[in-house]
């Protein structure tokens, strides 16, 4: 007959294997994660962070190599890279996947960037600006989405014959943080499961033409890019044709700080140069803000970037 403490010593043995076999499953997230990377950038050797967004299923599926989606900010999201960082929640695709808990099947590298005295301009976006902007995350359901701008400018749709000089956006613009970047692309690709032959770029506004000058400075990298309220200029045009990086480039027709008179030049030095897998869509009834809110907000721009490999 078996002893009591032979009985209670089994016992614990197999409650201990049941929880060693169990053990893992139960770690497994099958949620969303929001990451804060540290680095050092290279423009000042400041201690920053930028985020990193691992989508759901990320941690069940990992034999699944996932396409790698960049986002780069506007001017109103700049900052410290610390306690800062949060701003980059307003917009984009990370407000989409984080705030509003839509299942994009993307890993986002998402960084911040560098003031560059911007704060000391009188801005108002950035100077007065204040945490309150920054949408939180809910635990149950999602906060309600801001209310379109109505736009009282009337809707214009000529073409220009100038462009303006690349220096009003390339000062103190995503061209100063290339390098840095261009690292956070390759450690994504190191340490995650990811697909090298699916790294798409966007950006909006400030980081529009961000998107255009380091997927002009980067050309094998990208399998397709999208900027968003901001034109390409033609002297960045010869890289991107020359690899033939699809484009898809959004515009609004009344917004008085990204003129869509503006967007031809480049798009037709493109085309010039034999390149023809290029989209450039006008919202004519939207403005700066509501331009890249409605495109983010929707699937199009997503289903796109899918579909190019490089």
């Amino acid at each position: 007959m078996m002893s009591i403490n032979y009985i209670v010593k089994s016992f614990v043995l197999l409650s201990f294997l049941t929880m060693i076999s169990c053990g893992p499953k139960n770690k497994i997230s099958s949620d969303a994660q929001l990451l804060r990377i540290p680095y050092i950038s290279t423009v000042d050797q400041s201690d920053r962070n930028y985020f990193v967004y691992l989508p759901k299923g990320y941690d069940q599926k990992q034999d699944k190599k996932w396409p790698v989606l960049v986002f780069l900010h506007g001017n109103g999201e700049r900052g410290n890279g610390q306690n800062e960082l949060d701003y980059l929640l307003i917009h984009g695709p990370l407000y989409e996947a984080w705030i509003q808990k839509r299942d994009l099947p993307f890993v986002m590298v998402v960084p911040q960037l560098h003031m560059f005295g911007r704060d000391t301009l009188g801005l108002g976006y950035i100077d007065n600006r204040v945490t309150d902007w920054i949408p939180k995350r809910l635990e149950n359901g999602v906060p309600e989405r801001p209310k379109d701008y109505i736009i009282k400018e009337q809707m214009l749709g000529a073409a220009s014959d100038t462009i303006p000089s690349q220096t009003n956006y390339f000062n103190g613009g995503w061209n100063a943080v290339e390098t840095d970047v261009m690292a956070m692309i390759d450690k994504t690709l190191q340490v995650y499961n990811t697909d090298e032959n699916r790294v798409y770029l966007s950006g909006i506004s400030y980081g529009g033409f961000g998107t255009w000058y380091i997927a002009s400075k980067n050309p094998k990298r990208f399998a397709a890019i999208n900027p968003i309220v901001a034109y390409g200029h033609p002297e960045l045009m010869d890289s991107i044709a020359k690899y033939k990086i699809p484009v898809w480039t959004f515009s609004g027709g009344r917004d008085q700080v990204i003129p869509s008179k503006y967007f031809y030049e480049g798009l037709n030095k493109l085309e010039a140069l034999g390149h023809y897998n290029i989209r450039y869509t006008n919202h004519e009834d939207m403005g700066h803000d509501g331009a890249w809110r409605r495109i983010y907000a929707g699937d199009d721009i997503y289903n796109w970037l899918l579909e190019n490999h490089k």
